[in-house]
């Protein structure tokens, strides 16, 4: 075995132990350093556990609300509406509408086949044409042999003038029995003339009679011919805008619809200045409804406006299934954008609406609201957390308070705990 050479054992200066308290003292110090950023992590939320909260969105509120007895909803229904079908049975030709289209009373929106009844028409017409001129010849005999009868009545009375001159001078001799006899043959052809030209006034007279009975004759086959004519076309009984159209050319139209595929209705019409909502009231609350009510009408199709009603007719009869009355809100302003079988919901108000009561404002739940440092602030919760917000409140909106600024619709406030929040506090939301 080789000796070991112990000369070359030998301790190291620049080597130091450390001694216990310095160790201790360094294990000290990574403690305050670790409390501390526990410390700032639990502050700032990351390691404190969430708050369970209550949240609520900040909303657009009305002031009709404030004042509103009942609400209920309903449909707009159209109070004017037709299905106009034609009278007669026939194939459709002629069709000069469509969805949308607007109509006048009177007009012609559609046409069937006519061709048959319209010969009718005409044969009548020509019938009547006939007629009056039957009658305007008769008329026109009649002056003429007044005229005649005129004439003769002269030449009467001249020749019965002369008759007598003549059978005084034959009786004292003057003139010859032939002079007398011409005379006298003068006066009863005068005589004849006149009895003949009468009996031409009565005939014509007659005839005239006739022609007028034939001209209300024909004027009666030719009404009856237009109104065969008039149930092959189809007209708009009111100003209304075409809703649906129903058939199209070629299809065979008929009021009873006997036939699979023949149409009954053509188009469906409706006056749109006659829109009010139907809602359905509960028999137990229709003593807050009267007639004259004032009411505020929502459209689900235009979320962001009211509109300004008035309860029109309450319906005298209750429906059994559903325990409800009918009740019609006519509405007072009138919109292009609004249409037949819309849902609408309708407040019925305590009086009309006054000026500056017609715009929305923002609200929120009063639950929400804290004072800070003498001010008003809410928590908005985002992200998980709730921030501290500085507000503007104005007057009390019922069970709101508003809002005028600070907020916008659609902001998520906490309301309740608030009390145990601050800027930044994790929270967990569970909504009102």
């Amino acid at each position: 075995m080789t000796d070991l050479d112990l000369s070359k054992l030998k301790i190291e200066k620049t080597r130091t132990v450390s001694s216990p308290r310095r160790r201790s003292r360094k294990y000290i110090w990574i403690s305050v350093a670790a409390v501390a950023i526990i410390a700032v992590l639990y502050i700032s939320g990351v390691l404190s556990p969430a708050v369970d909260v209550k949240s609520a969105p900040v909303s657009v509120v009305y002031p009709s609300q404030t004042f509103t007895k009942l609400n209920a909803s309903g449909y707009v229904v159209a109070q004017r509406k037709a299905a106009l079908a034609a009278k007669a049975t026939g194939r459709l030709v002629w069709l000069g509408v469509q969805e949308g289209s607007h109509v006048q009373k009177g007009q012609v929106i559609a046409r069937l086949e006519n061709e048959d009844v319209s010969a009718v028409q005409a044969q009548a017409d020509a019938n009547l044409a006939t007629s009056r001129a039957a009658y305007d010849q008769s008329a026109a005999n009649v002056v003429n042999a007044k005229s005649a009868l005129e004439q003769a009545q002269a030449e009467l009375a001249d020749s019965k003038l002369n008759i007598d001159r003549m059978k005084d001078l034959l009786a004292r001799g003057i003139v010859a029995k032939s002079d007398y006899d011409s005379a006298d043959a003068r006066y009863k052809k005068a005589l004849a003339s006149v009895e003949g030209t009468k009996s031409q006034i009565r005939a014509s007279s007659a005839a005239m009679a006739g022609s007028r009975s034939g001209i209300r004759a024909s004027e009666a086959a030719l009404k009856g011919a237009e109104v065969n004519v008039e149930y092959t076309l189809i007209r708009a009984p009111f100003d209304a805008v075409v809703l649906t159209k129903n058939a199209d050319l070629g299809d065979i139209v008929t009021p009873i619809g006997a036939s699979v595929e023949a149409k009954a209705a053509v188009v469906t019409i409706a006056d749109m200045g006659s829109l009010e909502v139907e809602a359905d009231v509960s028999e137990s609350n229709l003593g807050l409804v009267k007639e004259g009510q004032p009411c505020e009408l929502q459209l689900d199709a235009l979320p962001d406006l009211r509109f300004r009603g008035v309860v029109a007719t309450i319906v005298p009869t209750a429906d059994r299934s559903k325990a409800s009355v009918m009740v019609k809100v006519r509405f007072i302003d009138m919109d292009k954008r609004i249409l037949p079988e819309m849902s609408a919901k309708v407040a019925f108000l305590e009086h009309e609406v006054r000026p500056g009561e017609d715009k929305p404002r923002l609200g929120v739940n009063p639950s929400a609201v804290v004072k800070r440092g003498g001010k008003q602030a809410v928590f908005i919760i985002k992200d998980g957390k709730a921030y501290e917000t500085p507000v503007t409140l104005g007057g009390s909106l019922g069970e709101w308070v508003e809002v005028t600024s600070g907020l916008k619709a659609g902001d998520k406030v906490a309301t309740g705990p608030v009390d145990k929040l601050r800027n930044g506090t994790k929270v967990k939301e569970t909504a009102e």
